[in-house]
Parts: C-alpha cells; sequence; structure tokens
C-alpha cells in the first residue's frame, strides 16, 4: 500500500468523520443531538467576501438545514441585489439591518457569520458571544493580538462555537498533506515558507468628502478613530491602511501562514520576528496607501524552526514545479514538499521526480457512498454547522484558539515592519521583550462605543 493511501485511510477512521473535510456518514450524522434542526443564520458584511458567505449559506439549506434569515452591512445600496439573491436561491427574501447589534438582539437568529472589514472583526464577534451567537467570522481573526486573546475569551466564556474562515482546515487534499508532513513524510520539517504574489496597481487618490448617503459611515469606522470619509480609503481599498486593514502580509497572506504554522506543527507563538519592505512601483503622490506592497517577514521559534513569508505585491515570476504564487513550500531533513491550493509534491532529496502528492495514484483513493458532503466549496462553512449542532468545539477545523495563532503571525510581522528591526516577543505574555513602542501596536486606541473591552 502507497504512503499517501495509507494516511487516506487513517484519515477517514480518525474521530468525528471529519478528518479529510466535513463528510459524515449518514447514521452519524442522524445520531448528532438537533440534527434536523434548523439552524437560522445572518451575513454580517455582504460585499466581497461576505456575497460569498451568502453563497455558502443558501447552498447549505436543504444540506445541513440552514435558514439565512438576515442579511446585515452598514452600506445599504446593497441591499436589492443580495435579498434578490437569496430570494432565489431558497424562496424567501432575507430581513436586512445596517447596525449588527439587531441582529444580535434577534432571538431567532444561532448563528453569525462576519466578512466586515479586519478591523470589526473582533469587536462583532464578542458582541455575537454575548448574545449567545454562535460565529464563522473571517480571516484574519483579529486585527491586533488583545483582539485575538479577548475573541477567545469571549467564546469560552459565552460557550459558543467560533470558527476562523481559514477555509484549507477543511480541504481534503490540504489535510492529507498536513498529515503527511507531521508523520514524518519529508523526515523533520524545520523550514516553512508561505508565498503571497499579487501584482496589484495604485488605486489612485482623492480628497475628503462626505460619504454616500446610503452608507452608515460611522458604523463602519467603528473601533478606528474618526477621520473625514475618503472614496480612496473605502470598499477592498481598506485593506491597504493600518487602521482598518493589515496589507496583503495581513489579508491573502494569513491563508498561507495558517498552513505554514500548520505544517511545522506549532502550537505557540515565535520568539523572534524580522520584516522588512516597502512601496514599490507606486508614486506616494498618485496613492494613500499606507501598507507595504512587497514584504519580506522571518520568524524563529525556540527550537531554532523558521518560518518564512514573502509579500510580492508587483510584477513577479512564481516558485516552484507547482508554479506557485499563492502557496507553501516546507523543507525537511528528508526531502521538500510543494502546496499549491489544493496540489501538492513531495520530492525525496536530490531527486527530480515527486514519489507522493495529491496527484500521485489518486486512483487508490477509498469511497465511501454514504458520506454526506457538503456542496463544492462549503466543506468549512459546513464543519461550522456541524459543529454547532454537536457543541462540541473540538469538532471545529479551525477553532478561534487556531484562527487568533495563525492569525497573530502578520500581525507581529506588521508590528515588525514598522519598528524597522528584529523583535523579540514573549508568548505567554504576549508582549514584546524590553520594547513598549512595540507593545503599544499590540492594540489601539478604540473609539467609543465601539470598544473591545478588556472584560468581556
Amino acid at each position: 500500500m502507497s504512503k499517501r493511501r495509507e494516511f487516506i485511510k487513517k484519515g477517514l477512521v480518525s474521530s468525528t468523520g471529519l478528518a479529510l473535510g466535513v463528510n459524515l456518514t449518514a447514521k452519524s450524522y442522524a445520531s448528532i443531538i438537533g440534527s434536523n434542526d434548523r439552524i437560522t443564520m445572518a451575513v454580517i458584511g455582504i460585499r466581497g467576501q461576505g456575497n460569498g458567505h451568502i453563497d455558502r449559506w443558501c447552498q447549505l439549506k436543504d444540506n445541513r438545514n440552514v435558514m439565512l434569515k438576515t442579511i446585515c452591512d452598514v452600506d445599504e445600496e446593497l441591499y436589492p441585489e443580495r435579498i434578490k439573491k437569496v430570494e432565489q436561491a431558497i424562496g424567501t427574501a432575507p430581513n436586512t439591518a445596517w447596525d449588527m447589534r439587531h441582529v444580535f438582539d434577534d432571538k431567532d437568529i444561532d448563528a453569525v457569520s462576519v466578512a466586515t472589514p479586519n478591523h470589526w472583526h473582533a469587536l462583532a464577534t464578542i458582541w455575537a458571544a454575548q448574545a449567545g451567537k454562535h460565529v464563522y467570522v473571517e480571516k484574519p481573526a483579529n486585527h491586533n493580538i488583545f483582539e485575538g486573546h479577548k475573541m477567545i475569551e469571549a467564546a469560552r466564556k459565552y460557550d459558543v462555537r467560533v470558527q476562523v474562515g481559514f477555509q484549507n482546515r477543511s480541504i481534503a487534499n490540504v489535510r492529507e498533506a498536513m498529515q503527511f508532513l507531521h508523520e514524518g513524510g519529508i523526515g523533520e520539517v524545520y523550514m516553512a515558507k508561505g508565498t503571497c504574489y499579487k501584482p496589484r496597481d495604485s488605486f489612485g487618490i482623492a480628497k475628503d468628502s462626505e460619504p454616500p448617503q446610503s452608507l452608515h459611515y460611522d458604523m463602519w469606522l467603528g473601533p478606528a478613530q474618526y477621520r473625514p470619509y475618503n472614496e480612496k480609503r473605502g470598499h477592498y481599498n481598506w485593506h491597504w491602511y493600518w487602521d482598518t486593514g493589515n496589507g496583503d502580509t495581513g489579508n491573502q497572506g494569513p491563508h498561507q501562514f495558517d498552513i505554514a504554522r500548520w505544517g511545522l506543527n506549532k502550537d505557540q507563538h515565535p520568539v523572534t520576528i524580522a520584516s522588512t519592505g516597502g512601496i514599490f512601483g507606486i508614486d506616494p503622490k498618485e496613492c494613500s496607501q499606507q501598507t507595504p506592497n512587497t514584504q519580506v517577514s522571518m520568524f524563529t521559534y525556540e527550537d531554532g524552526k523558521i518560518l518564512e513569508f514573502e509579500t510580492r505585491g508587483r510584477y513577479t515570476n512564481s516558485e516552484s514545479s507547482l508554479d506557485i504564487r499563492i502557496g507553501n513550500i516546507f523543507y525537511g531533513t528528508d526531502g521538500y514538499l510543494e502546496l499549491n491550493g489544493s496540489t501538492w509534491k513531495a520530492f525525496r532529496q536530490r531527486e527530480k521526480e515527486p514519489f507522493s502528492g495529491s496527484d500521485i495514484n489518486t486512483s487508490e483513493t477509498p469511497q465511501d457512498p454514504t458520506f454526506m458532503a457538503a456542496p463544492g466549496g462549503t466543506e468549512h462553512y459546513a464543519n461550522f454547522i456541524d459543529a454547532v449542532r454537536s457543541g462540541n468545539n473540538q469538532e471545529l477545523h479551525c477553532d478561534i484558539q487556531v484562527g487568533v495563532m495563525s492569525s497573530d503571525l502578520p500581525l507581529l510581522a506588521n508590528v515588525a515592519y514598522r519598528m524597522k528591526g528584529q523583535l523579540t516577543f514573549d508568548g505567554k505574555q504576549e508582549k514584546f521583550v524590553g520594547n513598549p513602542e512595540a507593545d503599544a501596536m499590540l492594540t489601539r486606541n478604540y473609539r467609543s462605543p465601539y470598544v473591545v473591552p478588556d472584560s468581556v
């Protein structure tokens, strides 16, 4: 039996039947308490990724008995199109709200998914938990280190399931690659690399102006300090400003940071962080972007193992035989492994042909006709629903504690970048060693009433 088939076979008999995705046998699914009860959902933030959340919950209407009751966004301009989409998908028009607190007040809603700008993730999750709602929150889970700790506290205190949107955690081939690494497939893994190669052009510059009538701008700013509305700092562009986003290192990057940490099998913070870079190829007079478009970050763990991450926001080549632009490479004492999306290949020592991978001996993959798979692309969302029903955090593929640990990596990298030097981090205290200026960047000055509290 090949190594790959052996790993898959082991995964299929693991606890909860969830090792290779969210597939459950019909018998095991029926045995879950409340498995026939409807889960009523709301989506908070319906532009961009939130529009995708709408699609996913609608796709789970029959497969997981999910009902999307409410869509919430501070920009009411989005409502007509999204209402039409939901009505066409499930036959019922959703309610709308621009203030998420109205969603949390609704006793019928069991769970929410949060796809707001990054600076809102923590407070939305904490408010939802305080209202007894389960939460699916987009990556990065937190906008700063302090927030992540408070999100974990809230999830545990109010006993709600909180899943972070690291969807790779529910992709069968990615889970298989991680199992292969953890079981010594390329020897001891001593270094992991993540890549985010996404060329992005200048988005221009504009004068401050009045916000559109459809936009509840004060609510959009939320925890961020007040500043006049500027059309170039809203919508997707919020990613490139420190008060609302985390740059591409903290935008696309968290997915590959998560896989890198997962492959290294590290459940603790690194002890040293260094990051350097800048904004290249864009005239600062023609674009007000603050975050770097080119950034190299290096993390060292207590045992000396290394996590490297590179963001390239201009024109570039790809990496490895898999033509990786958004992906990961792992280096072990006996070889290396390339991972691009859900495709992976492992190479032994200096050999030029892979000896294992997702596209090798795939015909040997065992199939179980009783699997109740989620419809395509919704596995991570379905895993969340299954855990909500079971009431078991262990069934979540990316519980908030796991998601925060991975989200912290790009946040720490950005602190090191802004401090222009190597930093030493005390993971137990979640503070930098002898550097109060860097410590100040582990949280933010919140704007009342949008405050992440010390006591949740």
